[in-house]
This record gives structure tokens, sequence and C-alpha cells, in this order.
């Protein structure tokens, strides 16, 4: 359940959509996020869903610092399109899908913050992507929510996208269910 605040107070709150932090901690991290990102959204045009790449994710409504920045985000139910920033409460939607494209430095945040976060908001999928191999066994795993817990998940199949996720290099390819077609 999301709180709201009186209209006149929460246009008093500034939403920032920036942090000054670089997108990607190394090019392959920003080339597997650049990449994710244009394929999903080919994939999505004609859907009612949008693709956001490492834009700030609000799920407090009139805290601005309880934030985070999925590298990747689906989000269904929704207006297609950018937006500078991403407000549940606005929105009505929680993100689908959500990518990490993780690196050793980042295992911390992504492992437990995030995963903990993305569990408790209802995001149905987490996938972390390890594009340089550093500690991510086969560099992708990802975790589907049953009930209100995280499970692995064995197959590499993303049930709200519809696809088959393998990794190929230092990228994700992307494989349609029903056809086999990338």
């Amino acid at each position: 359940m999301t709180a709201t605040l009186p209209v006149s107070v929460e246009s008093e709150i500034f939403y920032p959509s920036a942090d000054g932090q670089p997108v990607a901690e190394t090019y392959d991290h920003l080339y597997a996020l650049l990449t994710t990102l244009e394929v999903l959204k080919q994939y999505l045009a004609n859907r009612q869903a949008t693709v956001l790449g490492n834009q700030f994710l609000y799920y407090a409504q009139g805290f601005p610092k309880l934030r985070v920045a999925p590298d990747m985000m689906v989000i269904f139910d929704v207006a297609p399109g950018g937006r500078d920033n991403y407000k549940i409460w606005e929105e009505g939607q929680v993100p689908t899908v959500i990518f990490e494209m993780t690196s050793f430095g980042t295992k911390g945040q992504d492992e437990i913050f995030k995963k903990t976060l993305y569990e408790q908001l209802g995001v149905k999928e987490y996938w972390l992507f390890d594009p340089k191999g550093e500690w991510v066994e086969q560099q992708l795993c990802g975790y589907r929510l049953r009930g209100e817990i995280y499970e692995p998940i064995q197959d590499g199949r993303s049930e709200p996208l519809q696809l088959r996720l393998v990794v190929e290099g230092r990228l994700i390819g992307f494989y349609q269910e029903d056809t086999g077609e990338k």
C-alpha cells in the first residue's frame, strides 16, 4: 500500500533525476545496459509498456532519498516512452522485471540490498548479469517472485517477457519462446 501526501505538500518536494554518478562501472557494463535497453524497447514497441535504463525509481512518496536506479526496468500497463524518473505512486505500477549489470564492486548492493528491496516492492523478476564474469556463476542468474519470496530461476526463462535469456559473451541474448527467434 502506498501512502499519499496532500497535493500542496507533494508539489513542494523535489525528486531529482540525476545524482552525478557514472551510468556504468565499465565499458562492458555500459554496452550490456544499452544493448539490453534497445533490444527490450524494440521487442515491446507495440505493447502498453516502457523500458527505462539507469533512472531513479522512487518508491516512497514524500521521501526523495528513498530511491534506487536499476540498470534496466520493464514496466507493463503504463504509457510507453521515456521518463526522467519513475515514481511508483504516480504511475500506479511497480516494475515487472529489473536487470542489474553487476560487478564484484556492486555485488553486495545488487545481491542483498536491491534484491531485498525489489522483493518487498513486488517486482516479479530480478536478473543479475555479470558481463565480465567476476562473481555470478555462468554470468547470469535470475529470481522470480513466488508469493512474497524470490526463488532462483532455473530455466533461463523470463515469464513476464516470454523470452529465454542466454549469455552470449558479454551480452544477454534474448529469444522469443514461441518462435525461438532472436
